[in-house]
């Protein structure tokens, strides 16, 4: 993908092998239903490309942080979770602009106590998850 193809999209970084993170990429696969997202795991090549502009290297410690790429805007951790769901439909996205009133740093603690356990709570998968035929188009 060219750096000039990245401006138009809208483009969720996740852990691929995060079973939470999966999960989470599921329900907006099936809640976005105009396919305006784009989902690229942190673990890919592709990935750590289109991250270097944002002074952003994928190690141990950012695999725990999900990154949403919009408008030229790289978010992390509680505040992606929240800008995704602005992207859905009208309750999701109501209900995400409620909780971003909330400060960064209680949403942040939340967002941190979950993703430090995560593999704990939820568990992880060997490999990195492979988009289905329908999902390919998705997937960076």
């Amino acid at each position: 993908m060219k750096q000039l193809d990245l401006e138009n999209k809208k483009i969720i970084f996740f852990d691929g092998v995060c079973n939470l993170c999966n999960n989470f990429i599921d329900q907006i696969i099936h809640k976005d239903h105009k396919k305006i997202i784009y989902y690229s795991s942190l673990q890919s090549d592709i990935t750590k490309e289109l991250l270097k502009p944002f002074n952003v290297e994928v190690t141990d410690s950012t695999l725990s942080t999900i990154f949403f790429y919009e408008n030229g805007k790289l978010y992390k951790q509680s505040t992606a979770v929240l800008k995704v769901y602005t992207n859905l439909s009208t309750g999701y996205r109501i209900l995400a602009k409620i909780l971003l009133v909330i400060p960064s740093f209680i949403r942040n603690g939340v967002y941190n106590f979950i993703a430090k356990n995560r593999y704990r709570f939820f568990g992880k998968k060997e490999t990195c998850r492979l988009p289905s035929q329908e999902e390919k188009d998705q997937f960076i």
